[in-house]
C-alpha cells in the first residue's frame, strides 16, 4: 500500500506541507508541478520552489508571491508567517487595513475558474469550507458574514491548490499524519493579540490528536490544519513502513529546531495493527446460552467471536469463547463477557495482525450489478464475488450458488 506519512513535529503550515510534498517527486514531475501551478489561472501569483537549509537540513521552500511581492512584504505589520488575516463582515477598519476583503462565494467562483481537474478544485473547495466554519465558530457569524483577506485569500488559495495539485499527482492510497505540534504563547493579528494556537485553528484541530510541543510561537496556521483535516485518512505516530521518498518542507522563520514538515512516501507493511484478543473458558453454560452470549458479542461491534472445544480439569468437556477488539474497546468488551457468560475470570493477549488491503468495486453484469471484494497486498491480489449477490443470481435462475459463480466469473474473466 503506497502511503503517504507527514510527520508534524514543527507544525502544519500550507506552503511548508506543498514544499514537502514537492520534494517527493523525480526531476520531471517536478517541472510538471511548476508548470501545472503556475498555469492554472492564479491571477498574479508565481509559486517558485527553492532551495532552503534549516539546522543543516536541505529542503525546499515554496515562495509563493501575488504580483511579486510576498505576503509580508503586502502586509508588514504581521510579525507571524503562513498567516491569512480575516475579518467579519462588519469589522471597522482603521487606516492600516484599507485592503480589499473576499467573501466565502467569491473564494468559490474562483476556484471553479481554476485550469486544474475536477478533483484538486473538489479538494481545494472542502479545504476553504474547513477554515470558513472555523473561521464562522470563532467569531460568532454566519460563513456568509466571513470575509478574507484579499492578500491572505491568494496566497493561501496557491498554497492549497499547490497541496491538492501534487496530491493528485503523487496519487498515495492512503495519507497518514502525526499528532499535530502547534506550538504555543501569542499571536498578533488584525484582531489584537490571540492566543496560540489561535482559536480558528484551535477549531479545525477538533477532534484530531495536538499537543503544544516546547517551542515558541504559531506552528500550526488555520490553512495547514484544514489541509491535514481534509486530506489525512488518520493520524498515528508512523508504523512499520518502507520509506521510498523523503522530503522536507521549510518554513521561513528559524527556531532553535528545524522548522520543517517532514514528508515521507512508504510502502506500508500491509497496515501491520495491534489487535487484543479475549477468552475465557466455561463449562456451566449450555449450547444456546453460548450462542446467544456470541451473539451478543458480534453485534456489539466485535471484530470477531468464536468458540473452541477444550477439556478442562476432571477432564470435563467445556468451551473457550474468544474475541478480537480493538486496543480502545478493550473495557467495554470485558465488562460485555462478564455480563453475558458465567467466567470468573478473562485473559488478554495483544497480537501483531497483519491484513491485505480490501476494497468493493461494483461490476456491471447481465445479471446485474454485482460487488466484488478486491483484496491486496504482499504480492498478492484476490477478487470474490460478494456471497449475497451470488444468491440473488441463484433465485433469480433458479441454478445453484456455484453455477451462479460460475457464470459470473466467466462473463467478468472471459
Amino acid at each position: 500500500m503506497k502511503t503517504l506519512f507527514l510527520d508534524l513535529f514543527m507544525g502544519a503550515a500550507g506552503d511548508m506541507l506543498s514544499a514537502a510534498l514537492y520534494e517527493l517527486l523525480d526531476d520531471e514531475g517536478r517541472e510538471e508541478f511548476v508548470k501545472r501551478i503556475n498555469k492554472a489561472g492564479l491571477e498574479g501569483v508565481t509559486v517558485t520552489p527553492e532551495k532552503s537549509v534549516k539546522c543543516g537540513i536541505c529542503g525546499t521552500h515554496m515562495d509563493v508571491r501575488i504580483h511579486g511581492l510576498d505576503e509580508l512584504e503586502h502586509d508588514h505589520h504581521h510579525e507571524h508567517d503562513h498567516h491569512h488575516e480575516h475579518d467579519h463582515h462588519d469589522h471597522e477598519h482603521d487606516h492600516h487595513h484599507e485592503h480589499h476583503h473576499s467573501s466565502m462565494e467569491h473564494i468559490l467562483s474562483v476556484i471553479d475558474s481554476l485550469i486544474v481537474s475536477d478533483r484538486v478544485k473538489t479538494d481545494v473547495k472542502e479545504v476553504y469550507r474547513i477554515l470558513a466554519d472555523a473561521e464562522s465558530e470563532a467569531h460568532g457569524c454566519p460563513v456568509s458574514d466571513i470575509h478574507f483577506h484579499e492578500v491572505g485569500t491568494a496566497d493561501a488559495i496557491a498554497d492549497i491548490t499547490s497541496f491538492a495539485l501534487l496530491i493528485e499527482m503523487l496519487s498515495p492510497d492512503r495519507i497518514v499524519a502525526s499528532p499535530v505540534c502547534t506550538g504555543f504563547g501569542k499571536v498578533n493579528c488584525a484582531h489584537g493579540i490571540l492566543p496560540v494556537p489561535a482559536p480558528a485553528t484551535f477549531n479545525i484541530l477538533k477532534g484530531i490528536p495536538a499537543y503544544e510541543g516546547n517551542i515558541e510561537g504559531e506552528l500550526c496556521t488555520p490553512t495547514g490544519a484544514a489541509l491535514v483535516k481534509h486530506f489525512a485518512d488518520d493520524f498515528s505516530p508512523m508504523k512499520v513502513m518502507r520509506a521510498s521518498a523523503i522530503g522536507y518542507g521549510m518554513g521561513k522563520k528559524d527556531f532553535e529546531a528545524a522548522n520543517c514538515v517532514r514528508a515521507v512516501l512508504a510502502e506500508e507493511d500491509d497496515r501491520c495493527e495491534k489487535i487484543i484478543e479475549l477468552s475465557c473458558n466455561v463449562d456451566d453454560m449450555t449450547g444456546e446460552e453460548i450462542g446467544n452470549a456470541v451473539k451478543i458479542l458480534r453485534k456489539e461491534g466485535a471484530n470477531d467471536v468464536y468458540t473452541t472445544a477444550i477439556s478442562m480439569k476432571r477432564s470435563r468437556p467445556a468451551v473457550m469463547i474468544s474475541l478480537m477488539c480493538e486496543e480502545d474497546e478493550r473495557d467495554r468488551f470485558i465488562s460485555l463477557m462478564f455480563k453475558h457468560t458465567t467466567t470468573l475470570g478473562i485473559r488478554e493477549n495483544t497480537f501483531n495482525r497483519y491484513t491485505l488491503t480490501r476494497k468493493i468495486k461494483e461490476r456491471d453484469t447481465s445479471f446485474g450489478t454485482v460487488r466484488e471484494k478486491i483484496s491486496k497486498g504482499y504480492g498478492v491480489t484476490r477478487r470474490k464475488i460478494e456471497h449475497e449477490d451470488l444468491a440473488r443470481i441463484a433465485k433469480d435462475r433458479d441454478i445453484s450458488v456455484v453455477e451462479a459463480k460460475h457464470l459470473v466469473d466467466r462473463e467478468l474473466n472471459g
